[in-house]
């Protein structure tokens, strides 16, 4: 047995853990833009990285250095250092040399336009700013964001049955370029649990799939798309149920925040799919439903065009027919296995189901035991503004 108290304070809720955020000129009207989580021992680390082929130099340098341990993270927002080749690499190395000495094994992640080279001469002088002491994790997740309109943050801290208890806490950034494929999105994650590497690894992995990975705003999976989990052992606690529910509730209040904030979203959409012939099968299924255009657009019409969602079951790849198909606007069955149940009343209702900020779209299959849970937005006019204008 035991218990998830939520908290306030962020990654700086885990004994031994500090973080802030400062402004190095790279956002406008002195905006903070670099950001440090610190802990004062160190810390196994946990990663999961973009699968994207053009990773950047920040996911490249901090997958060269594995899983040896830190204590130190910067990260800096407004420019992605990708596609910046070595010299983007080299940028990073120079960075992290002009750290304290207490900095120890420090890796590096940024967010922002992708194609420029890093301000490396901005970012070192705005780390001598940092004052390792500071518990401002706000500010942090602040710092973190680009397109975002609110910061994410989460914590909890974890009471066993004997009394012992850790601690977890986390910060993410993401609005668009969300199509997590690991895994534009961060995500930060601390712990005082004593925790191993590898277990910590294996329950980061099995976790993803289920938040970040099932969460899509436009499709698209960022070049610089990190998780990162660092575990100090400080509470001299761990038990491995209780740690891998608080991560998965953490990560998924994180995904569905990223999903909510997505850029010029009105909806946030669970897609939940049943009876599949496999859950790789409904996973299709599902990320086709959160991927979809013509859906997405209809989500923002507020148009219950269950056709639309039935065409892209069909398309997904999964197997999948028309005389097995069920589909749901939350409780409201609009198609059985053949039979419409869509006359004026219950699009009336499907309609009213659509205009709620958040509502759930179920198809079962209902050709197996296969499940899978996906996120999604709508998209409107002012994703189009956001990326038209995104570099200017």
């Amino acid at each position: 047995m035991y218990k998830l108290e939520k908290l306030e304070s962020g990654v700086c809720c885990a004994e031994g853990f500090f973080a802030d955020g400062v402004s190095a000129g790279l956002k406008a009207e002195g905006a903070k833009d670099v950001a440090f989580i610190y802990s004062d021992t160190l810390c196994e680390i946990a990663s999961v990285f973009t699968t994207n082929k053009m990773q950047a130099a920040p996911v490249r340098h901090a997958k060269s250095l594995g899983h040896i341990p830190t204590n130190t993270i910067l990260i800096n927002a407004k420019n992605a250092n990708a596609m910046t080749g070595a010299k983007g690499v080299e940028a990073i190395k120079e960075v992290l040399a002009t750290l304290p000495k207490e900095c120890v094994n420090p890796r590096m992640s940024s967010t922002g336009v992708i194609g420029v080279p890093l301000p490396k001469e901005k970012i070192i002088a705005a780390t001598k700013e940092f004052d390792f002491t500071k518990k401002e994790p706000n500010a942090a997740a602040r710092a973190i964001m680009t397109t975002d309109s609110f910061s994410k943050e989460i914590a909890f801290k974890i009471t066993l049955a004997d009394g012992s208890s850790f601690k977890i806490g986390a910060m993410a950034k993401g609005a668009g370029m969300i199509n997590p494929a690991m895994a534009t999105m961060l995500c930060f994650i601390t712990t005082d649990a004593k925790v191993e590497h590898r277990e910590m690894q294996e329950i980061l992995d099995r976790v993803t799939i289920k938040t970040f990975n099932a969460a899509s705003v436009d499709g698209d999976t960022s070049t610089n798309d990190t998780v990162m989990l660092l575990a100090n052992g400080k509470s001299a606690t761990f038990q491995a149920d209780a740690f891998e529910e608080a991560l998965y509730e953490i990560m998924l209040f994180l995904a569905r925040e990223m999903v909510r904030d997505g850029e010029g979203a009105t909806k946030l959409v669970t897609y939940n799919i049943t009876g599949a012939r496999s859950d790789a099968d409904a996973e299709v299924v599902a990320k086709a439903l959160s991927n979809s255009l013509l859906v997405k657009t209809a989500l923002y019409g507020e148009d219950p065009n269950w056709g639309r969602i039935a065409s892209t079951v069909g398309a997904s790849g999964a197997e999948a027919t028309e005389e097995d198909l069920s589909i749901f606007f939350n409780e409201l069955c609009v198609y059985e296995r053949g039979v419409l149940h869509f006359d004026k009343e219950m699009e009336d209702r499907a309609s009213l189901v659509m205009q709620q900020d958040s509502f759930t779209i179920s198809c079962d299959l209902g050709l197996g035991e296969g499940s899978f849970r996906a996120f999604g937005c709508d998209l409107g006019y002012e994703y189009v503004k956001i990326n038209a204008d995104y570099r200017t």
